[in-house]
């Protein structure tokens, strides 16, 4: 039965801040952010969180910031009143994490609030509130700072009430958004308690960049794994942690963007990044990884969303190929760079494989091989030249060797002074099944997986034979693939068809609502033309960018190298061993294969004590 019409008419206060915290209170967690952003841009120098029940019986966040006045009191808890903005130009160059003025008026709709401040050289104040109806101002004894203390949210709307989680959920939730507090704001001592139990405590951290904070906020095993990323590109600067491919994991749990110090979910950047990791990741695997971007307020638009958890850039696919190509001249590294056993803290990660602390003496008195000895036998395997290919070709059997040939092994009376240390994977000792290169370095056993390594080894050689080839090869087509298009995609090839022509696709169009594919790149030309089309519009309409093509040539390459790299069964020299694991040295990304698989693993010689129980 329809409903009988009713006149338009203006709504309450009270509704309009309920429909308010619809959008900006959603849990615990939510309220907990919006007070965590006040708090900060206060000046604090420490935040004391109290949680009770994961927030759904008590949230309190305490700072030692300027303090409101007492006057001001009954106007911070008005809708879209603020300090933080006074017009159009200040809200475009926001510079403070709050700045809509709704988040107090919204938490007094749907919970009882308490705000106890004060500032330097004045008295303390306390304002209550509930239920949209606000007391008046009372004098009370309090330290210079903001106490904000949140009870029984949702205590007036039993339908929104139920659909929070469990107190533990909740507190899970409320602990997130604390870290992700913790990892933009490295200069604020932090502490959470849940229940009377301190839960987490974060010091300040005088580290450029706050690294330190980084790798204690998100654990031992992420700080393990961690390379640091510290890149200024134009007004851009992308500094953090990023973690090696093989720390990848199933789900995407440990991804963390924060855009001038605010905590953003943003597809470009995440974009940009598992692009960065697309040649070195196995499968569907996510990586981990904490990147902090500083740019101009101008070049960013933070009013986005109501809970301020998105972000526009002015420029997208700059700051896209900005954020690839730092994770990417991490990832970039030559097999062996990081031989020694990782640290756990971010000033570990920063300092030099030779600042790596010893490893302990063997036990029994059993003395390791000094360094001399380590380089004098990596210098006595000297590689084969960096252009040799390995002879793929069946060997006879070997005759005697002859006294004047180059000796496979060295004597005592070959130690010589210590060399630099410039093969971080050793050399070869032999080969295991036709499959594995067994080898030994200054930190113990090295185990090679020889078809992957050279598989990683022929793809980079052909990427950097494409990238000096010339211009993109264009093969046109003998009748022109039309298609249907939409306005967005007749929008996009218009815009971006000078992008097009360089990736060596040719779309014009030849209808109100159709494009037609003239030509595709030659190396591509087995390829559907229509869906090869659409699918670079859909990333030009998304991203402003497309890497589609690039993609597809590396797959083309991948598949190349993996045809001609050096099969399982095939026996190697020791001079054709140790010439592989010199080019690895000398490979980018030889970590890992084409197709995300580790390359190599170095078992310490502490393992190996550990397997024999050697000083147990």
């Amino acid at each position: 039965m329809p409903q009988p019409q009713r006149p338009i008419r203006p709504l309450p206060d009270v509704l309009i801040s309920q429909i308010a915290a619809g959008e900006v209170i959603e849990r615990p967690a939510s309220a907990l952010r919006e007070l965590l952003d006040n708090a900060i841009d206060s000046g604090a120098s420490a935040i004391t969180v109290r949680l009770e029940q994961g927030g759904l019986g008590s949230l309190q966040v305490e700072d030692d910031g300027c303090g409101i006045p007492a006057e001001e009191l009954p106007l911070a808890l008005l809708r879209h009143a603020t300090s933080k903005i006074a017009d159009l130009d200040e809200l475009h160059h926001a510079a403070h994490l709050g700045f809509r003025g709704e988040a107090l008026a919204a938490m007094a709709a749907v919970a009882e609030i308490e705000i106890i401040s004060r500032q330097a050289g004045a008295e303390g104040a306390r304002i209550q509130a509930g239920a949209g109806r606000v007391g008046t101002v009372q004098p009370a004894a309090a330290q210079q700072g903001t106490r904000v203390t949140l009870r029984q949210l949702f205590f007036n709307l039993p339908a929104r009430r139920k659909f929070l989680k469990s107190p533990q959920t909740e507190y899970a939730w409320c602990a997130e958004v604390f870290k992700r507090a913790a990892i933009a704001h490295p200069g604020i001592a932090l502490r959470l308690w849940h229940d009377g139990q301190l839960k987490l405590q974060f010091d300040r951290d005088a580290t450029p960049h706050g690294l330190d904070r980084l790798a204690a906020v998100l654990g031992e095993a992420f700080g393990a794994h961690a390379l640091p990323v510290s890149t200024q590109i134009g007004p851009l600067a992308v500094r953090g942690l990023v973690c090696r491919p093989t720390a990848a994991r199933a789900r995407a749990e440990v991804q963390h963007i924060l855009v001038n110090k605010r905590w953003v979910r943003d597809r470009t950047v995440a974009h940009g990044v598992r692009a960065a990791y697309a040649d070195v990741l196995h499968g569907a695997l996510q990586p981990q990884y904490a990147l902090l971007l500083d740019l101009p307020s101008d070049l960013v638009d933070v009013n986005v969303h109501p809970a301020k958890s998105e972000v526009r850039f002015r420029d997208s696919s700059a700051v896209h190929q900005a954020v690839r190509h730092a994770v990417e001249q991490v990832l970039a590294r030559s097999a062996g760079e990081a031989t020694s056993q990782p640290a756990a803290s971010a000033s570990a990660l920063e300092r030099p494989p030779s600042a790596q602390p010893a490893t302990a003496a063997l036990p029994f008195g059993i003395a390791r091989p000094s360094p001399a000895s380590w380089e004098t036998l990596a210098r006595a395997y000297a590689p084969l030249p960096y252009a040799t290919k390995l002879d793929l070709t069946p060997k006879e059997t070997p005759k005697a060797q002859d006294s004047a040939a180059p000796r496979p092994y060295v004597l005592a009376a070959d130690i010589a002074t210590p060399q630099p240390d410039d093969f971080p994977l050793g050399f070869a000792l032999a080969q295991l099944l036709g499959i594995y290169i067994l080898a030994q370095n200054r930190h113990g056993l090295v185990i090679v997986d020889m078809h992957a390594a050279h598989e990683r080894i022929v793809y980079e050689r052909l990427k950097a034979a494409e990238r000096n080839l010339a211009p993109v090869s264009v093969q046109p087509l003998l009748v022109p693939a039309a298609f249907a298009a939409s306005d967005a995609e007749i929008g996009a090839a218009q815009d971006h068809a000078d992008t097009l022509r360089e990736l060596g696709v040719e779309l014009d169009r030849v209808g109100p609502a159709s494009l037609a594919v003239r030509a595709t790149p030659t190396l591509l030309a087995h390829a559907d033309p229509i869906r090869l089309a659409r699918g670079l519009l859909a990333d030009l309409i998304a991203q402003g960018l497309s890497t589609r093509l690039q993609e597809r040539r590396n797959a083309l390459l991948s598949s190349m190298a993996c045809h001609g790299a050096v099969r399982a069964n095939r026996q190697l020299t020791l001079a054709e061993m140790n010439a592989l694991l010199r080019d690895m040295e000398r490979t980018e990304r030889a970590d890992q294969c084409n197709h995300g698989r580790p390359t190599w693993r170095q078992i310490s010689l502490a393992e190996l004590d550990a397997l024999f129980l050697r000083g147990q």
